[in-house]
C-alpha cells in the first residue's frame, strides 16, 4: 500500500494505492486463480493430467498458466483481440495454448471467447472450464485476502474503496469484507464506457444499447457476471479510454509507479469523484496489475496516437 502524494495533493484526499502488480504474476488475478484451481481439485472436477480452460484478458490466464505449469495441467486460454502483444507472448511463454477471438461480437456469438471456451471444454475429455465470471472462488479469494489486507494496512481507517468492475470478484469480495468491518465504508466501482454494468447497477436493466467497443482491458462487461455483487457497490462511475490511459501515464511520471490500463481507470475515477468526497478522506485505490504489461499499448506513444488518444 503506497500513498500517492501528487494525486492526494491534487484532490484533497488521502489516496492510498493497493499495488497488486507486486504479486508473482504481477496482478490481482493470482489470488483468484489459485483459489479456483484448489476448489476444482477438492471437488474432483480437476484431476491429474487434466486440462484447464478459461477465458481471459490476460491476467487470469497468466496466473492459471503459472499454476498449470507447476501442477502439470494442460492450459488452454481463450482471449480476444484487445489483448496486448506482450500479454499474448507471456501466456505462450508459460506453455499455455492461446486462442484469439474477435472482440466486436455478441457474447452468444459462436465466435465470442465465451462460446469458444465452452466449445473447447465440450470437446476435451478430462477438462474443466474455470469460468471466473461465475466461479465463487473469485469473490472468495478477495474476501479472504485482499479485504483483510486493505483493512489491516489502513489500521481500520478508510472511507472509500475504489476498484475496477470486470468479473466482479475484486470489488465484491474485498468490498463485502470491508463493509462487515465498517458499514460506513463506501465501495465505488469503476466501469468503462461501452459496458452494461453501470446501468444495470442503477436500474436493474440489461441494456444492449450500452454496448460498444472500447480499449480498456479488465474493466466493464457485455454480460452480467455472477460474481458482481451489486448490493455491495454503493456507486459506479464510468471512465473513458483516454482518461484511463493518461492517468496511468501520469502516475508513472509523477510517482515513479507503473500500473496498467484498468488501474488508470481507477485513478481517473478517484479524481473525477474527488469533489463529491469529504476533504481529507482516506481512499484506497485498487491497482489491478503492473504497467510492464502495457509497454506496447498505453505507454507507447505510437499506439496512443494510432488510437487517437494523445
Amino acid at each position: 500500500m503506497v500513498r500517492l502524494q501528487t494525486l492526494s495533493e491534487r484532490t484533497g484526499l488521502e489516496v492510498l494505492a493497493k499495488l497488486e502488480g507486486a504479486n508473482p504474476g504481477q496482478s490481482a488475478k493470482d489470488r483468484i486463480a489459485l483459489k479456483m484451481i484448489e476448489a476444482l481439485e477438492c471437488s474432483g472436477d480437476l484431476r491429474a493430467g487434466g486440462t484447464v480452460i478459461e477465458t481471459t484478458s490476460g491476467n487470469t490466464g497468466y496466473a492459471l498458466a503459472m499454476i498449470c505449469a507447476v501442477r502439470r495441467y494442460r492450459c488452454v486460454l481463450v482471449t480476444n483481440d484487445k489483448i496486448s502483444k506482450s500479454k499474448l507472448i507471456a501466456l505462450r511463454s508459460l506453455g499455455a495454448e492461446v486462442e484469439v477471438c474477435p472482440s466486436k461480437v455478441a457474447p452468444d456469438d459462436a465466435r465470442s471467447y465465451y462460446e469458444v471456451a465452452k466449445q473447447i471444454h465440450a470437446s476435451t475429455p478430462n477438462s474443466v472450464y474455470v469460468n471466473q465470471y461465475f466461479h465463487t472462488g473469485n469473490t472468495l479469494a478477495h474476501y479472504l485476502s485482499t479485504g483483510p489486507e486493505v483493512w489491516t494496512q489502513c489500521g481500520g481507517d478508510l472511507a472509500h474503496y475504489f476498484a475496477p468492475v470486470g468479473t466482479g470478484g475484486t470489488i465484491s469480495g474485498a468490498g463485502k469484507y470491508l463493509k462487515e468491518q465498517d458499514p460506513s465504508v463506501q465501495v465505488i466501482g469503476v466501469d468503462a464506457y461501452g459496458s452494461v454494468l453501470t446501468k444495470y447497477h442503477e436500474t436493474g436493466e440489461f441494456d444492449e444499447k450500452e454496448i460498444y467497443p472500447y480499449l480498456i482491458e479488465g474493466v466493464g462487461k457485455n454480460i452480467i457476471p455472477g460474481n458482481v455483487d451489486f448490493e455491495t457497490i454503493d456507486t459506479m462511475v464510468k471512465i473513458g479510454d483516454r482518461e484511463a490511459a493518461h492517468a496511468a501515464r501520469d502516475l508513472a511520471k509523477t510517482e515513479g509507479i507503473l500500473v496498467g490500463y484498468s488501474s488508470g481507470a481507477v485513478l481517473a475515477a478517484v479524481e473525477l469523484m474527488a469533489k463529491e468526497l469529504k476533504p481529507g478522506s482516506r481512499v484506497v485505490a485498487l491497482m489491478s496489475d503492473h504497467g510492464t504489461k502495457y509497454f506496447d499499448k498505453i505507454f507507447d506513444d505510437a499506439w496512443m496516437s494510432k488510437k487517437g488518444l494523445m
